[in-house]
């Protein structure tokens, strides 16, 4: 059992030995590739499997796979095709962060089996110019002093590139610049550095920050830079003394000035800073002892206060030097001169004196009257004893000077005392001192009145509304106006301008107190007769001469529901009882009378409407409330009585409403029916008068008088009307017709216009209708016309007339 083991173990030992040898001998072919760093993944390297000789078909069943050396697997292999291919991208300043070499690789081994074969493969990422330029810091600050020598140089911080070769730093630039340039240095590893040079001796006082961009620059394609920011700092030296804004300074003191009080401030400037800035001030030895007992100098800050008090009759000028030094170590110096001024101090206030002032004075006085004389003093001197007057600016009144000192108030501007009716007039004087002393005196001008203002009414037109029938005496209205004038010139009287209308004066119908203007009417006033008055007030004052003005006064007469309803159709001869006649035949919707009533009073008022107080059957007959109709809503039946008694109320529109009554007592009666062979229509011939053309008379006349005219009337009618019909008896003040006959409308018009009144006529079959114009007027004359029912003659009954 042993040696068999031992046999084996050599067997598979040798057999071990020839498979390494085999695959050390593939190990040793090593295949190279180059790629461009950040290649897009899935980009292809090369065919391994074409360079390495092995069948594309075999690879999958060979188990072919590709592994990285000591890094992430950034490629692979295709199986299907062979390709070496762009895994993962990659940076060759990631995968090589050192710059020792230019070269950098990454290991593969390939491995296939079947028989196991291991190929080395290695493939070199080139750099590509993929990054700029950058400084470790993006702003260099450096202080140099102002007194560098020029050709100083300065270190600057170099421009780092993680790219190599060509790709890294090559050049640097710096921005136009008269104080500095730059040189480019090469260091021992190839890297480029720049010093600043100073070209320009620098001064801080002229520019204290030079605020520079150094720029590097790559070698790639196409190339790459980046920036960073130089803050050159200039620092100080003592070199410049302190200096004062004038060689020589001049200012007034006032005399007796308070101790402390401020001269002057100086100030001296110092170009450099810090302690070559801080300036001291003193004064020299050319200042005397006694100037610098009067004023203090403050070191510090350079204030010249009072110290003593100062006399204007001791000394009129002080003179002084004053040294300013700064605190630097060579310490500069400047220099300047005080002059001080003592003026005079205005210690004496101006006098006003009023010579002459007239008061009052008349509110019409003419313009440069002269209404006071004024004197002004001052005892001070120079400016101080100039002195000016003057008065308020909005007053119409003007200072006119007359001679040294002296000054005139004269009127300026027309006054008005209606406006303003007396001035306050302040008189101030003022001298020309330091500061200015005044003094002032106020005179009061009060204006007489003179009558210059007409009365005035609040309105130019009064209308006033006036209800009829109204108490004699009553109170209409107030037209009282307004004068601005005083005392007599104020008091106003009212008086009515004298107008007649229809031979009546105006003032025999109204009156107005003469004191305080309020109207009255002095009768009663109807409505029915008189509508309006036109006429005018005028208002006077006592001034001499006196002035008027006058209102316009319409006066319009209201009217009042006063005149009761007036029944004129149908016809009463006596009492308010009217007896009609129809035939029982009527049919449906015929006309059996109509009611027509007339009022007086205003349209709105006169407005009627009729409607039934009383009827025996509700059911037989109808009333339209607005024209007075009575039609039949039915026919009559043997069950409805033979009479009918209908009581119409006529009713105006007033507040309360007036109303008058009429009763019409209705009787049916049987008619006998004629029969004609031919249904040709027969009309009545009427001779009816046309040109009875009556006046309404002014209120109700007489009876006597009624009486006479319904004769004449009556006589009249008879002579020219035809005969009547014998077919039928006559029935006055009613129309009676066949059952086929139509009865025609009748209408009333307003009392303004010509009005028709429609008759009612009829024939047999037909209708007839007559129209009577009425002339227009305030009264109307209503007729009622006999009618029958023949075919050619009139109706025996004598006409009637009603005067209302």
């Amino acid at each position: 059992m042993a040696p068999n083991l031992r046999v084996f173990s050599w067997k598979g030992y040798v057999s071990l030995l020839v498979c390494l040898s085999v695959v050390m001998e593939s190990v040793l072919t090593v295949t190279h590739y180059s790629v461009p760093e950040e290649m897009d993944e899935g980009s292809v390297v090369a065919n391994l499997a074409t360079d390495l000789g092995i069948d594309v078909r075999s690879l999958n069943k060979r188990k072919m796979r590709v592994d990285v050396v000591g890094n992430k697997k950034y490629l692979d292999i295709n199986k299907e095709t062979g390709e070496l291919f762009i895994l993962e991208g990659m940076d060759r300043e990631f995968l090589c962060p050192l710059k020792t070499t230019t070269s950098c690789f990454i290991k593969l081994e390939a491995t296939i089996e079947n028989p196991i074969r291991m190929f080395n493969i290695e493939v070199e990422i080139t750099d590509i110019n993929d990054n700029a330029p950058h400084f470790r810091r993006g702003t260099m600050q450096l202080d140099i002093s102002e007194s560098s020598p020029v050709g100083e140089r300065f270190s600057l911080n170099n421009a780092a590139d993680p790219d190599v070769g060509t790709n890294s730093v090559k050049d640097y630039h710096l921005s136009a610049s008269e104080h500095f340039s730059i040189e480019i240095q090469t260091g021992r590893d190839g890297s480029k550095f720049a010093d600043l040079i100073l070209k320009k001796p620098l001064d801080r006082e002229q520019r204290a920050v030079h605020t520079l961009t150094l720029t590097a620059v790559d070698g790639g394609v196409p190339t790459r830079t980046g920036t960073a920011s130089i803050i050159v700092r200039v620092l100080d030296v003592n070199d410049n003394a302190p200096s004062f804004d004038k060689d020589t300074y001049v200012v007034d003191v006032m005399e007796n000035s308070p101790i402390g009080s401020l001269v002057i401030k100086l100030n001296a400037t110092d170009l450099d800073e810090g302690s070559n800035a801080d300036v001291v001030y003193s004064y020299s030895l050319y200042t005397s002892e006694r100037t610098q007992n009067v004023f203090q100098l403050n070191p510090e800050n350079g204030e010249i206060r009072v110290k003593e008090m100062i006399n204007y009759e001791d000394l009129q000028l002080y003179e002084m030097e004053v040294i300013a030094s700064d605190k630097g170590l060579s310490s500069l110096s400047g220099q300047c001169k005080v002059k001080i001024q003592v003026t005079d101090m205005n210690d004496n206030h101006p006098e006003i004196s009023i010579k002459s002032f007239q008061s009052p004075v008349k509110e019409n006085v003419a313009t440069d009257t002269v209404i006071a004389v004024v004197s002004v003093s001052d005892k001070d001197s120079g400016e101080n004893g100039i002195v000016d007057l003057h008065i308020p600016d909005n007053m119409p009144f003007k200072l006119r000077k007359s001679s040294d000192n002296y000054y005139e108030l004269v009127v300026s501007e027309a006054l008005d005392r209606e406006k303003v009716p007396e001035y306050d007039i302040t008189f101030t004087v003022t001298d020309r001192g330091s500061p200015p002393l005044s003094d002032n005196e106020t005179m009061t001008l009060e204006l007489l009145d003179v009558n210059d203002n007409v009365p005035q009414f609040p309105k130019s037109f009064y209308t006033i509304r006036v209800m009829e029938n109204n108490a004699p005496g009553a109170l209409l209205e107030s037209l009282s106006a307004f004068d601005p004038d005083l005392h007599e010139n104020q008091y106003l009287v009212y008086v009515i301008i004298e107008k007649e209308i229809a031979n009546t004066s105006m003032s025999m119908l109204f009156s107005i107190n003469p004191e305080d203007g309020k109207l009255h009417a002095l009768k009663t006033f109807d409505y029915e007769i008189e509508k309006e008055f036109l006429f005018h007030i005028e208002a006077r004052d006592s001034g001499s001469p006196p002035l008027s003005s006058n209102v316009s006064v319409h006066i319009i007469i209201v009217d009042q529901n006063d005149n009761t309803p007036v029944i004129v159709s149908p016809w009463r001869a006596h009492g308010s009882v009217v007896e009609e006649k129809i035939p029982r035949s009527t049919d449906k919707g015929s006309l059996v009378a109509k009611v027509i009533a007339l009022d007086t009073d205003s349209v709105h008022n006169s407005r009627i409407t009729y409607q039934f107080l009383q009827v025996t059957d509700a059911t037989l007959f109808s009333l339209d409330q607005y024209n007075g109709e009575i039609r039949t809503m039915r026919m009559f039946s043997y069950r409805d009585p033979r009479h009918q008694r209908l009581v119409i109320v006529a009713k105006d529109n007033g507040e309360p409403a007036l109303s008058a009554t009429v009763t019409i007592k209705l009787s049916t009666e049987e008619t006998a029916v004629k029969a004609y062979s031919d249904m040709t229509e027969v009309p009545l011939e009427y001779d009816i008068f046309s040109d009875l053309n009556l006046y309404l008379v002014i209120g109700l006349g007489s009876v006597s008088f009624l009486l006479l005219i319904t004769i004449l009337v009556t006589i009249v009618l008879k002579c020219q009307k035809a005969k009547p019909s014998k077919a039928a008896p006559p029935s006055r003040n009613s129309v009676i017709s066949e059952r086929n006959s139509t009865i025609a409308d009748s209408t009333l018009v307003s009392n303004d216009a010509y009005w028709y009144s429609l008759f009612l006529a009829e024939t047999r079959k037909g209708k007839l209708v007559v129209r009577q114009p009425v002339p227009k007027g305030s009264r109307y004359i209503v007729s009622s016309i006999p009618r029958g029912t023949g075919l050619t003659d009139t109706s025996d009954s004598a006409a009637s007339t009603l005067q209302v």
